[in-house]
């Protein structure tokens, strides 16, 4: 579990294709901060993905991108260079200063737009179909795992807006019209959006006003 905050940008120093049609791809990258304490078998978000480390040394650390992964999210096109937002794990005791993010893209959005207004960059994108019903204006949203606030949902379009330390401190000032970011919508409503699809959250809100009504 993850709190969107990106911890350190770091450059991806290796791409290595899986052999076979079903083969896991190799991703090196290069840090410095988030490596104090890191181990294999840790988690590790790497622009929004959550990895498992497989190896880690002086310059960074290794993971592996199943045929999964590199289909669903942006990291199936890394190229050595690039640069990627990497968050550590949260820890228990540890501040929540974003939002719950797991690490489980759900889609990719396109940014459809992408200007600075003042010292804030404005950038409107569109998210995956069937992911417009989890956007709720003022809400949160993590994009290339960074936790994010909703700015006017509509439908499918949606924009955030780029504070001086969120430009200074992660990718997403890089953006422009036409590229992608890993989305994933917050995680309370998609629980939510499945209880009341179940018809859970119904009985739930049925017990919760006739437990009020005993109340009165």
């Amino acid at each position: 579990m993850f709190t969107g905050l990106t911890e350190e940008i770091g450059t991806v120093s290796e791409v290595r294709s899986g052999g076979g049609a079903g083969g896991a791809s190799r991703l090196g990258v290069r840090a410095r901060r988030v490596l104090e304490g890191l181990r294999a078998g840790d988690s590790i978000s790497v622009n929004g993905v959550c990895l498992t480390v497989e190896g880690v040394d002086a310059e960074g650390f290794r993971a592996s991108l199943l045929p999964e992964t590199r289909e669903l999210t942006t990291l199936g096109a890394a190229r050595p260079g690039a640069r990627v937002n990497l968050e550590r794990p949260l820890r228990l005791g540890d501040r929540l200063g974003g939002h719950l993010v797991a690490g489980h893209v759900d889609g990719v959005a396109e940014v459809l737009s992408a200007h600075d207004r003042g010292e804030t960059r404005l950038v409107e994108l569109l998210c995956p179909a069937g992911l417009e019903r989890y956007l709720v204006d003022q809400g949160s949203v993590a994009l290339d795992g960074v936790s994010l606030t909703v700015r006017e949902p509509r439908g499918r379009r949606f924009s955030v807006a780029l504070v001086g330390k969120t430009l200074a401190a992660t990718t997403l000032g890089d953006l422009q019209a036409g590229d992608r970011a890993n989305m994933e919508a917050d995680l309370i409503a998609k629980h939510l959006a499945r209880l009341l699809e179940t018809g859970g959250g119904r009985e739930a809100t049925e017990k919760l006003i006739a437990w009020l009504g005993e109340g009165e």
